[in-house]
């Protein structure tokens, strides 16, 4: 089926979809964090990648990631129509994550990545459970280095 609107009009369309604040993924995890008293995030911070969350202490960059956008194995869907177009955009999206944790993980961050799926309310104390590992290993992590350098001065 061809596209009911124009090349332009479809450009000015796709240019008002939001890249932040997305109540089902971003706000949806604020809400969890905020509910099971994890703190030390920070929102829209200068960090590569753009992460959704970040917590700057802990150098731990968190990502959440649609099912559709980034291939989720269990729920990604593959469109029928303009299927060569989208096959060429899914795969760019998931190469550029492998390429962002690669350097975010060089750079001596730790990088966390959420399914949108993984919000749903029947995950949430896996979800907790797996954030606070994260972020517990983080700070063993960084209090490691903050030891090192002290011994080393």
């Amino acid at each position: 089926m061809a596209d009911v609107f124009t090349q332009s009009k479809r450009s000015q369309v796709m240019s008002r979809i939001r890249s932040h604040g997305n109540k089902n993924t971003e706000l949806a995890l604020a809400k969890l964090f905020r509910a099971n008293d994890i703190t030390g995030w920070r929102r829209h911070q200068p960090v590569f990648g753009k992460p959704d969350f970040v917590f700057p202490k802990l150098r731990l960059a968190v990502f959440v990631d649609g099912c559709f956008w980034h291939s989720c194995p269990q729920h990604a869907t593959k469109p029928k129509n303009n299927a060569s177009f989208w096959r060429k955009k899914l795969t760019a999206n998931q190469l550029r994550d492998k390429l962002v944790t690669r350097t975010l993980r060089s750079t001596g961050w730790s990088v966390l990545r959420i399914w949108e799926h993984e919000l749903a309310a029947k995950n949430t104390s896996q979800l907790v459970a797996r954030i606070r590992k994260r972020t517990n290993e983080a700070r063993r992590r960084t209090n490691s280095r903050t030891a090192k350098t002290r011994s080393a001065s």
